[in-house]
C-alpha cells in the first residue's frame, strides 16, 4: 500500500518537476491503510520538503511498533542536492525514529554532514539514532553494502553489473529490506536479502529503455 508524498514528472534521464501533496493528505492516506488493512512494515522514500517530513513523522505515530525503513532521497545522480536545508535537518531528526536507514555514499555524507571513509560514514549515520544503518555499495569502489547496528560492522558483498540498468535500485533495495522485516527477518538477514534482490534487479534491468539509465527489473520479467 502506498501513501504518496509527492508527484514527480520524470523519465530515465531525470526529474523535470515535483508537485508536493498537502501534508494532511500524507497523514490521511496512512490512516486509511492503518484503519482498514494494517501495517507490517513501513518504507519511506522521497519526501521533498520539511513539511512532508513532519507529516511522515505524524503518520508514523499511527503505525504502532511496525519496523520502519528510511531511504533518504537527498542527492541526485548528478550530485545535486534535492532537499533544502530545513528539509535535510528534518530528515536527520526523522532518522532517530526508524529501524533501518539506507543511504548511498553521497546521502550518508549529506546526512552526517561530513566526508569520510565508508566505515566512518555508516557509524556517523547510525549515531543519528536509527537501530541500524546500511550504506549501500552502488557508489563505492567495492560493490558491497556496509551494515552497522552499534556493535557489528558487516560488509554485505555482491556482484557489480556495469552493463545493467540501475534506475530505481535504491528504492528496490529499501523496499526489499522492509519486506524482509515484515516477514520477521532480523535486520542483518533482511539487509543481505535486499542486497541480493537489488543486485539482481540491476543485472536484469531494462538497459535499452529510454535515453538515460534504464529502470531495474525487480521481478526478473523477460529473463530466459
Amino acid at each position: 500500500m502506498t501513501a504518496i508524498t509527492a508527484i514527480t514528472a520524470q523519465s530515465t534521464v531525470g526529474v523535470s518537476a515535483v508537485y508536493p501533496l498537502p501534508p494532511e493528505a500524507i497523514v490521511e492516506q496512512t490512516r486509511a491503510v492503518v484503519d482498514d488493512i494494517g501495517v507490517d512494515a513501513v518504507k519511506i522514500g522521497m519526501v521533498g520538503s520539511a513539511e512532508a517530513v513532519r507529516a511522515v513523522g505524524e503518520a508514523l505515530d499511527l503505525v504502532g511498533d511496525a519496523p520502519v525503513v528510511l531511504d533518504p532521497v537527498m542527492v541526485a545522480e548528478s550530485g545535486a542536492r534535492l532537499l533544502d536545508p530545513d528539509a535535510e535537518q528534518a530528515l536527520r531528526e526523522l532518522v532517530s525514529r526508524v529501524t533501518v536507514v539506507t543511504p548511498n555514499l553521497a546521502e550518508a555524507a549529506a546526512l552526517s554532514g561530513r566526508e569520510a571513509a565508508p566505515a566512518d560514514l555508516v557509524r556517523a549515520v547510525h549515531a543519528l539514532g536509527s537501530r541500524v544503518a546500511v550504506v549501500t555499495g552502488g557508489h563505492r569502489e567495492v560493490a558491497a553494502d556496509l551494515f552497522f547496528d552499534g556493535d557489528r560492522l558487516e560488509e554485505l558483498p555482491g556482484a557489480r553489473h556495469p552493463d545493467g540498468a540501475a534506475h530505481g535500485s535504491g528504492c528496490t533495495h529499501s523496499s526489499a529490506l522492509a519486506c524482509g522485516l515484515a516477514r520477521g527477518m532480523e535486520p542483518l538477514e533482511a539487509a543481505r536479502m535486499a542486497r541480493q534482490v537489488a543486485g539482481e534487479a540491476v543485472r536484469d534491468g531494462f538497459r535499452d529503455l529510454g535515453a538515460g539509465a534504464g529502470p531495474v527489473n525487480a521481478l526478473g520479467v523477460g529473463r530466459g
